[in-house]
Formats: C-alpha cells, sequence, structure tokens
C-alpha cells in the first residue's frame, strides 16, 4: 500500500479473515485505498463499517474516519451529509489540537462551499487554512494555501493581493522540503563560488598581462626620459593595483574555502561520533534487554533522546543557514507578542530541562511587541535555549526574561548558570565572520553553525546582539529587536 501498488494491496488485505480481531483496521486501509483511487462508494461503506466504532476499545482517529466519510460524500455530490461530517471531523480535530489535518478540514469544507457557488461561506475557511498554515512546517500545506487564496482574490479582482499570494506559492514550491538536499546544494555552492573566483583572478590576471605589453610598447616608442619615466610610473602604478586585487581576490577565495571545509569538516566529525554513540548506546540496550535491567535502559534511552536531539539541531541549522545563504528562505516581517513566540519555544525543551533537573524560570513582559519575522525568531531563540541547556550543569539554572525596553527597541535576555566563557571567546563569538568549533566535553555537540545563524538572522531582522559571560558561573545573552510601536 505505501508502495501505491494498490491492486496487490487490496488483494493481500482481502485475504485476512472478517473475524480477525483488527480487522477495523483492514476497513480503514481498504477504505483509504478506495478513496486515492477515486472509488467513493466503495470507500464509504468500508468508514462506515468502523464509524460507530469507540476510541477506547480501538486504537485509531475517529477525527480521521469521519473527515474522510466528509470527502466521500463531498465527491459524489452529497453536499448537506458531507457538511455535517466535516464540521464534525473538524471539531474532533480541534480537540486534538491536529493542527495538519484541521488545516486539511478548512480547506475541505472551502472546497465544499466553492463546488456550491457559495462563496461567502468558502472563503473565511480558505483564510483559516491560510492562517493555520503559518503555524506548522509542512511547505505542501503552506503552498496549497497560498494558491487557494490566490484564486479567491482573482475571483474578487483583487490581482494586486492575488499577485502576492501566487508569489508566496512560488516561494513554497521552490523551498528545500528535504534536507537530505543540504549536502549537495552546499557542495554546488562551494564549486560554483570557486568557479566564479576563478574566472574572475583569470579576468585580472590577462588584463594584467595586457597592461604589461602596453607599457613596454610605450617605453620603445619612446624617446623621452619624461615620457619613459611617466609612463613607468603610471604602468607601475596600475601593476600594484592589479596585485593587491588579485591578492585580496585569492585571500576571499583561501578564506571561503577555509569556512566551507571546516564547516564539512566539523559537521560530518559531529555527525559521525553522534551515530557512532547511537550504536555503541544501542548495543548497551540489546544487552540490558535481555538482562531485563531496567534501570540502565532508562539511562540509556534518555542518553539516545539527547544525542538524537543534538544531532537533529545540528542538521536543522545546517538547512537553515543553507536557506540563508541561497536567499531562498521565506522571510516576513510583522508584529509579534514576545512573550508568547518565548512561551511556544520553551515548551519543546521543558523535558531535556527536566532530566538535568534545571530550574527554568520565564519573566518576559506581555506588553513587549517585536516586529520581525516569525521563523527566525524561533531560530533565535531556540538556538541559544539549546546552547544554554547544552552548557549547564546539573541543578542548574535557566532564566528568560525582559529587560527595560528602549524607544526603538526590547530587550530579552536568556541567561545561565552553567561553564560560562573568559573574554578572549566571548569576544570571538561575537566577531562577524567568526566560525567556531566550541567543545567543552564530548557530549556536547558545537559548530558555531547555530551561532553564525542567529547572527546573521538578528542582523537581517535589524536587531542587535551581545554576550556577558564569566567562566564557571554563567553567561547572559541579550537580543535586541525593533519594537513593533503601531501596537495598539
Amino acid at each position: 500500500m505505501e508502495k501505491k501498488i494498490f491492486k496487490e494491496a487490496k488483494k493481500e488485505f482481502n485475504l485476512i479473515s472478517s473475524n480477525f480481531r483488527f480487522n477495523y483496521k483492514v476497513n480503514f486501509l481498504l477504505g483509504e485505498i478506495a478513496l486515492e483511487q477515486n472509488e467513493f462508494e466503495i470507500a464509504l461503506l468500508h468508514f462506515n463499517s468502523i464509524e460507530k466504532l469507540s476510541e477506547d476499545l480501538y486504537d485509531f482517529k475517529k477525527s480521521t474516519v469521519i473527515n474522510n466519510i466528509g470527502l466521500c460524500y463531498l465527491h459524489i455530490g452529497k453536499f448537506d451529509d458531507a457538511e455535517r461530517y466535516l464540521f464534525k471531523g473538524v471539531e474532533l480535530q480541534e480537540i486534538e489540537k491536529d493542527s495538519l489535518m484541521l488545516i486539511r478540514s478548512y480547506m475541505n469544507i472551502a472546497n465544499l462551499y466553492y463546488t456550491q457557488y457559495k462563496d461567502i461561506q468558502a472563503i473565511p475557511y480558505f483564510e483559516k487554512a491560510y492562517g493555520l498554515s503559518k503555524k506548522v512546517k509542512s511547505f505542501d500545506l503552506k503552498r496549497m494555501t497560498a494558491k487557494n487564496m490566490a484564486v479567491v482574490e482573482e475571483n474578487r479582482k483583487n490581482f494586486p493581493l492575488a499577485l502576492t499570494y501566487r508569489k508566496e506559492y512560488e516561494a513554497w514550491k521552490d523551498s528545500l522540503n528535504d534536507q537530505n538536499k543540504v549536502w549537495a546544494i552546499a557542495d554546488l555552492e562551494k564549486k560554483f563560488a570557486i568557479k566564479q573566483k576563478q574566472k574572475e583572478v583569470n579576468v585580472l590576471a590577462a588584463e594584467n598581462k595586457a597592461k604589461i605589453a602596453e607599457r613596454n610598447g610605450f617605453l620603445i616608442s619612446s624617446v623621452l626620459l619624461f615620457v619613459l619615466l611617466g609612463t613607468g610610473v603610471y604602468f607601475y602604478r596600475q601593476k600594484i593595483r592589479s596585485n593587491k586585487i588579485i591578492l585580496a581576490q585569492k585571500n576571499e577565495l583561501d578564506e571561503l574555502n577555509a569556512t566551507k571545509d571546516k564547516l564539512f569538516s566539523i559537521v560530518s566529525h559531529d555527525l559521525r561520533s553522534s551515530v557512532n554513540a547511537l550504536k555503541v548506546s544501542n548495543s548497551k540496550l540489546l544487552d540490558n534487554l535481555e538482562s531485563k535491567n531496567y534501570t540502565e535502559l532508562d539511562v540509556l534511552l534518555h542518553k539516545n533522546s539527547s544525542i538524537a536531539s543534538g544531532a537533529y539541531n545540528l542538521l536543522d541549522n545546517l538547512l537553515n543557514w543553507a536557506l540563508l545563504q541561497t536567499q531562498q528562505g521565506y522571510f516576513y516581517r510583522e508584529s509579534l507578542h514576545l512573550t508568547s513566540i518565548v512561551q511556544h519555544v520553551e515548551y519543546n525543551y521543558k523535558p531535556l530541562m527536566l532530566n538535568k533537573n534545571i530550574d527554568f524560570k520565564s519573566n518576559v513582559s506581555a506588553s513587549d511587541y517585536v516586529f520581525a519575522d516569525l521563523d527566525s525568531l524561533k531560530i533565535i531563540i531556540r538556538n541559544f535555549l539549546d546552547n544554554a541547556i547544552k552548557f549547564s550543569k546539573e541543578n542548574g539554572t535557566i532564566s528568560i526574561y525582559s529587560r527595560s525596553a528602549s524607544e526603538d527597541f526590547c530587550y530579552l535576555v536568556i541567561e545561565d548558570t552553567g561553564l560560562g566563557m573568559n573574554e578572549a571567546t566571548r569576544k570571538e563569538l561575537l566577531k562577524e565572520t567568526i566560525l567556531l568549533s566550541k567543545k567543552q566535553n564530548d557530549d556536547i555537540i558545537g559548530t558555531g553553525l547555530g551561532m553564525q545563524l542567529c547572527k546573521s538572522l538578528i542582523r537581517k531582522n535589524e536587531g542587535k546582539l551581545d554576550i556577558e559571560s564569566e567562566e564557571n558561573v554563567g553567561t547572559r545573552v541579550i537580543i535586541a529587536l525593533p519594537k513593533f510601536k503601531n501596537h495598539g
């Protein structure tokens, strides 16, 4: 079924006895196959057979079944039944807080009304789907909702706004949604940059040779000492200038190569270390599983989770860095409620803090609104909070709070009582072009890529960054973001 070989899938499913304990799952999967093949009447029979089953007795999402029934009724033209089931599905999905399914359900309801030429009822659901898509990471859903809004505005004859949605649709369509492509893109970017710089060096070298030949021609043809001297001085200066340009281009190319090589070296080393650590840990897991040593199993599982989380964050930073470097990421600055964004990010890190018994305190002013891009602000806060956890000791403290805002900026502070750093390291971290590998021990993955990414995103949001730190005392990261002044 997963390989879309539906004929063989149906044949295998139909061999299962109707008395099988999990036969409701068979009906659900056969219904999904029929839905995929546009056999809506058949799909309806399968879904109806499990609609009345209780979720307490059977492990399936009732909201999905209800939504699929509504979808079948929509396609066979029974609009009243479709409306009833689609709305019932939405109610269940809102309880389950299933954002991805909610977006699809809102679009299904909108299409239901659109099919019946009830545009006034359809448009609010297209807008709901579009608004909710801003909060999920699915490029496909972002693309679909933007396209729907473009069609809505075209039908309204609001062509400038329709064009905006069309551009957003194209941006999501072209976005990188496969992290495996990051390596290939980075390698192509490196080769392209080298090729371009080499072309520039060759052009400058050719120009330099031509000017030398021109100077020699003047020297041979000149009969006056003054002309000879003047021409010699002129071409000498030109040569020095050309050599300086060539040297500057060469240094820039060397720096680019060194940065790329160092990045690949560090990332590949850290990923290899993480995978190797997982291999060793998994081997221990199997040994402890055989001996039923559940205490050690719990410790190893938490360690595996920490290793996987670190590797995932490294890949996520690498993807965002590649998108930033190639200018393919979606960037839109708007009014953002700072404390809501912080709460959303900190929620995902509370289990990690509990594992290290870290005391967490949050006191961000509810009145602070900043003018920034939502996704990049989350990346910034996530990276600094992740660093605070990584470099904090057991039973440490992490605090996130607001400093007094100025007329132009809101100040967000992330403070920890961890390892800290010396003054030289602090100054290096704040340099514009630095890319460090900061490791205190083998359990901490650090390429400096997250810091480089955060500095670039803060700069792109027209903000500022400062760091206060003392070794073995802790670190305080201060992020200054432009204040949204027109918020009522």
